[in-house]
């Protein structure tokens, strides 16, 4: 990995995409990024996704409210993004590592009550014990009342935005810290007021 040198702080990181089903696209996004305070974390938008990292509580923060605040639109919206700690060679951004664990976001973003549909896997890498981890943290989403089934290559999410992203960042948190040194990554695909769940 050229250009990169290995960090010693436990940064997370998330690169997601969001996508509103809905010809103002555009204005969905940006509307929805000037509701949410990213002054937390470190964040780049590219052509393709955006990167989010920092303090895992903020990265988590962010990446809700954004999605969040999209789907409030009542468009069918989908949040794509892969969470990951432990990379080896990321370091850059590791000076937002010292904020305080304030959750900018969680006040605004709290009071909307949306229904999302959700896959996630858990990646717990290097672990030789990586399927009883990933079962605890199943098992984590069954007492939240948010797991719904497994399926195939992933395990599927019901229930409030709010109950899901809690899950989510629970289950990741929990595999992280099976290791200090463990590199963890976990893909989420969410989706809200998608036609598919109403009937024709």
């Amino acid at each position: 990995m050229k250009g990169l040198s290995c960090g010693t702080s436990r940064i997370v990181g998330c690169r997601f995409s969001i996508y509103p089903m809905a010809d103002n696209f555009v204005d969905i996004i940006i509307g929805a990024l000037k509701e949410v305070d990213t002054s937390k974390v470190w964040m780049k938008t590219d052509d393709v996704s955006t990167c989010v990292r920092g303090r895992s509580e903020h990265v988590f923060d962010v990446t809700k409210a954004i999605f969040t605040h999209a789907a409030k639109t009542g468009v069918h919206v989908v949040f794509n993004g892969t969470f990951s700690i432990g990379c080896p060679g990321d370091s850059e951004g590791d000076t937002y590592m010292s904020e305080s664990d304030e959750r900018l976001n969680e006040e605004a973003s709290r009071v909307e009550k949306v229904e999302v549909a959700t896959q996630f896997a858990l990646y717990p890498l290097n672990n030789p014990d990586y399927m009883q981890v990933i079962a605890d943290q199943v098992g984590v989403a069954a007492d939240h009342g948010t797991f719904t089934k497994g399926v195939h290559y992933a395990s599927r999410l019901d229930g409030d935005v709010h109950d899901v992203f809690q899950s989510l960042e629970e289950a990741f948190v929990n595999a992280s810290k099976t290791d200090d040194r463990s590199h963890v990554t976990m893909t989420a695909a969410v989706s809200a007021n998608s036609p598919s769940t109403k009937d024709n």
